[in-house]
């Protein structure tokens, strides 16, 4: 099979049969790839084949072909990829050929920041409203028409734009009981940026951003300064 007959019906069917088989690990480098194809696309190339593919990421050939697999066909061998297709075929498969509502829960220094970040939209996501549990910060604005909202709005906001994911972005003491609110509220993904691991229903994906967990996995690599 070509990359020209790979069908959005056999696409669905494909990830209908094998969702629950593909390792985490295999969707978790998906993203890496469709972000890379679009960096490709920005440039103007065409076609890319895994071994460009690859060198660009530190990835073998052997695994990008491997992971694409899961999924279909996509190139044909001796041509590569087509970049614009297969960026559309991955959109598809990360389900980012849309754009999915995002709240927003802490609107410190990171959450005006992440809040007013250009780069979510063209990328499948939009930030539908941001909450702080701090009056001095409730009908403010962040970024560009967004106010700040009481925690109490969230289920209302979750039901009005049919809400499933949240970013987290509070203080390590508050994190559970606004993860809580936001799972009771609806919410099934959370991108937690508190340096904690949170305590939730099997059903709710979590994923956590903290820099100093990657700091410290940086510094394991490198040599002590002793110098004084």
């Amino acid at each position: 099979m070509n990359s020209r007959t790979v069908t959005q019906d056999h696409l669905d069917e494909t990830l209908d049969e094998h969702k629950n088989g593909i390792p985490d690990i295999v969707i978790g480098r998906l993203p890496v790839y469709l972000r890379t194809l679009k960096l490709l696309a920005a440039e103007g190339q065409e076609v890319a084949s895994s071994q460009e593919l690859g060198e660009r990421l530190g990835i073998s050939s052997a695994q990008i072909r491997k992971d694409l697999s899961h999924f279909g066909e996509f190139g044909k061998q001796g041509t590569g990829y087509n970049v614009a297709y297969l960026c559309k075929q991955l959109e598809k498969i990360l389900k980012v050929d849309t754009v999915w509502p995002v709240v927003l829960v802490g609107a410190g220094y990171l959450g005006h920041a992440l809040a007013a970040y250009n780069g979510f939209e063209n990328r499948g996501f939009r930030i539908v409203g941001v909450f702080d549990n701090d009056p001095n910060k409730i009908g403010n604005k962040v970024g560009d028409t967004i106010l700040i909202e009481p925690l109490s709005n969230i289920p209302l906001t979750v039901r009005r734009h049919k809400v499933q994911i949240a970013i987290i972005a509070v203080p390590a003491e508050a994190a559970q009981g606004v993860s809580d609110v936001l799972v009771e509220a609806g919410i099934k993904s959370i991108l937690c940026y508190a340096p904690l691991t949170l305590n939730l229903p099997n059903h709710v994906r979590v994923e956590y951003i903290d820099p100093v967990i990657h700091f410290q996995h940086m510094t394991f690599y490198l040599e002590k300064n002793t110098s004084e």
